[in-house]
């Protein structure tokens, strides 16, 4: 009988057993046991490297997915495909009266400003870097107050016109300026609405205009897993006058803040009713008189900032010592106020306005 040697080698592990003698196996000596068992643990190492140096799409069994390296600025969102860091900020002015009803847009916006203009009517400034919706507004003018709101997003600023002093006041902030004129066909008129309730952007399109980098973050946002320390809101509304007030209802399931104005849920051309993962409301006060002509919020300096994430409220201040600086959110311990990472409202309420609250 010919039996291999504990080696596994060729001929010369070859040996001839006595005719009539018992079989026998050969033991293996301890240091090729040792030997041995280090090859398959040094195996068994390569194999998992291999398997976790490859990226595997969610949902696959028994992998994790890698995380994500890509944010977007303005939401704190995953931004895998790295878009909206490659792209500048496109702010909107649009229309909040009843005759702009429904909008086109919003709920693609990353942040929205909603500011008192003269009559103390509202008007929005819709922040997109994230999304690039085909069609926003309806489209309206420029006032005072939205310099200060785009000062530090720098990129485009679309707007339908405006009288001489906001138009002056637009023209020192560092913003490539599309307004319908020069907006070209970026911008369009919709037939089936009256003016000047019809003017629409191309959001889209006119990202190609902007040279700015993307905007910087306006918020710090909150990890996953951590929760927010705000006491718990099941609602607030913003006291806007002349009928233009808002409310916000939490909706636990679906994580968001969900709109109603003019007595009614408000709900986007799309059929979707508006919501925000958060909404702050900053306090402050309107130099020229709130609801005059030419009013300007006073946005530098600070006062108190309300912010409302993950179903509850936290109450601080505003504090923006440098227009071409975000404002920072602070709480009473004079840290950051982190929020949900998502879209957000701004409010930005005259101090004499009340904004009630309920659990």
């Amino acid at each position: 009988m010919v039996e291999p040697a504990a080696d596994g080698g060729g001929s010369r592990g070859l040996q001839e057993q006595p005719s009539g003698a018992p079989h026998r196996r050969r033991r293996i000596s301890p240091g090729w046991a040792a030997t041995l068992a280090v090859a398959v643990v040094i195996v068994a190492i390569a194999a998992l490297v291999m398997v976790g140096s490859r990226s595997s799409p969610v949902g696959d069994r028994g992998t994790v997915p890698e995380a994500p390296t890509s944010f977007a600025p303005l939401t704190g969102l995953a931004d895998p495909l790295g878009l909206a860091e490659g792209r500048c900020a496109v702010t909107v002015k649009i229309d909040n009266t009843p005759e702009a009803q429904p909008h086109y847009g919003l709920e693609q916006a990353d942040v929205v400003y909603e500011e008192v203009v003269e009559a103390s009517i509202t008007r929005l400034a819709a922040v997109f870097n994230s999304q690039a919706p085909d069609r926003v507004g309806p489209v309206r003018s420029v006032r005072r107050t939205d310099q200060s709101l785009v000062w530090p997003l720098r990129g485009i600023f679309a707007y339908s016109g405006g009288a001489p002093y906001a138009i002056e006041s637009i023209d020192t902030a560092p913003v490539t300026q599309l307004d319908e004129t020069r907006a070209g066909p970026m911008m369009f008129r919709d037939p089936a609405r009256s003016a000047p309730h019809d003017l629409y952007a191309h959001v889209d399109q006119m990202y190609s205009r902007c040279t700015d980098p993307p905007p910087p973050a306006l918020f710090t946002y909150r990890p996953s897993d951590v929760r927010s320390a705000g006491d718990p809101v099941g609602s607030l509304r913003v006291g806007f006058e002349r009928g233009y007030a808002v409310t916000w209802n939490w909706d636990s399931a679906s994580g968001t803040w969900r709109r109603w104005m003019f007595g009614a849920p408000e709900t986007g051309a799309s059929g979707t009713q508006l919501a925000s993962a958060n909404v702050v409301v900053m306090f402050t006060n309107y130099t020229g008189g709130v609801g005059e002509v030419g009013a300007e919020a006073t946005l530098t300096g600070q006062g108190d900032a309300w912010v409302f994430t993950e179903g509850g409220v936290i109450k601080g201040s505003w504090l923006r010592p440098d227009k071409s600086k975000p404002a920072k959110l602070l709480d009473a311990a004079r840290q950051p106020i982190l929020l949900t990472p998502g879209p957000t409202w701004v409010e930005l309420p005259d101090i004499s306005y009340a904004v009630t609250v309920t659990s």
